[in-house]
């Protein structure tokens, strides 16, 4: 008796990935550096993360079942949305702030284009860059964590800005900007210290090498900035695991990354000691949102390119204009701006950079 094999219409390569799983899994990596954020800035930080995740989710219910849509809430990306939102806030911004944002990126930036998939631009990026111009004092202020509270400091400018303000005046006498923070004053934790010096008594002095103080507080967290890009530690973590589950694509961090860091190595040192190929590039990795902006914004699937040489090309924009703007620009942190820009050309590129059909040569597609 012969077996019967069943065919079914194409694909017919499957694997668990889908919407739901997608998202979820970027929450709950998305989850630690937040929850690390409302530990070191405290109680402020978990009001704006509650009020952005409800504002999100509220945005979306009402959208959907005003397109007469089924209820998306279900599938974590109102969750993901609503959560990065809250991360790129300011600990101590009014409640009103986060709230407008949510409903920003939820109604406008993703219904107004009908719904999920179909945005243009990165939902959470577009609703921060809107409070950010439409509230600026606001989300300029920033709060520094309790490591770094001093008697008459509670607040302060992050790393990047507290560096901005000393490029307007001559920072030639220093040999990098951790130095340029070191003899100005900008707090460092007890924890810094002594994990410097153990670190390098222990493991980096016998290999030649001497870290200065300073990094540690920027890798984990101790340090002024938005809830959730404090923590470059606990980012990667969810980083790897995304990768390994291949959930992220590696192309575009990978291109943004090197691109970036590439410029910084060779024009970051000019301010300073006035040499090529003198960049601190672990200042600019650690000390800003470069981190949460290119491995969770950056690669999100529907506003960046399909093909791989579209992949690479969009990533080496968004290094470019990062630097450009980090280091040239009025304001201290451009990774906000430099991925919404990219957005607007991933419509072009895809067209430019399409990968071919199977079973048709290149040449013959059709425009």
């Amino acid at each position: 008796m012969k077996q019967e094999i069943p065919v079914t219409s194409s694909p017919q390569i499957h694997d668990d990935a889908s919407t739901t799983n997608i998202m979820w899994s970027v929450f709950f990596c998305l989850l630690p550096p937040a929850l690390w954020g409302c530990f070191v800035f405290g109680a402020p930080a978990l009001r704006v993360l509650c009020v952005s995740l409800l504002s999100s989710a509220g945005a979306e219910a009402l959208c959907a079942r005003l397109s007469r849509h089924p209820l998306t809430l279900w599938d974590g990306s109102a969750c993901v949305t609503g959560l990065l939102v809250g991360m790129a806030m300011p600990p101590g911004v009014p409640s009103y702030v986060p709230l407008f944002a949510s409903v920003f990126a939820i109604g406008v930036a993703k219904w107004t284009f009908g719904g999920l998939g179909r945005n243009w631009m990165n939902p959470a990026l577009a609703g921060r860059v809107f409070v950010y111009f439409s509230w600026t004092r606001a989300m300029t202020s920033w709060s520094l964590p309790a490591a770094l509270h001093t008697a008459d400091a509670l607040s302060g400018a992050t790393p990047l800005g507290f560096l901005k303000r000393g490029m307007a005046e001559n920072t030639a006498f220093y040999r990098s900007p951790m130095e340029y923070l070191r003899a100005n004053g900008y707090p460092r934790s007890l924890f810094d210290g002594g994990a410097t010096d153990w670190l390098n008594a222990r493991i980096l002095e016998p290999l030649g090498i001497s870290l200065p103080q300073g990094y540690i507080d920027f890798f984990f967290g101790f340090m002024g900035g938005s809830i959730g890009e404090v923590s470059a530690l606990l980012l990667l973590a969810g980083t790897v695991f995304l990768l390994a589950r291949r959930v992220l694509s590696p192309a575009i961090p990978a291109a943004c990354f090197g691109t970036f860091g590439v410029l910084i190595w060779i024009f970051g040192g000019l301010p300073f000691s006035g040499e090529y190929f003198a960049g601190d590039l672990l200042f600019h990795l650690f000390s800003g949102g470069l981190i949460l902006g290119v491995f969770y914004m950056a690669t999100d699937i529907v506003s960046s390119p399909v093909s791989l040489s579209g992949q690479i090309l969009y990533g080496c924009g968004v290094g470019l204009l990062s630097f450009l703007i980090r280091l040239y620009g009025s304001a201290p942190e451009g990774t906000a701006f430099a991925i919404l820009v990219m957005n607007v050309f991933v419509p072009l590129i895809n067209k430019k950079l399409r990968p071919s059909r199977f079973g048709r040569a290149k040449g013959a597609m059709r425009e």
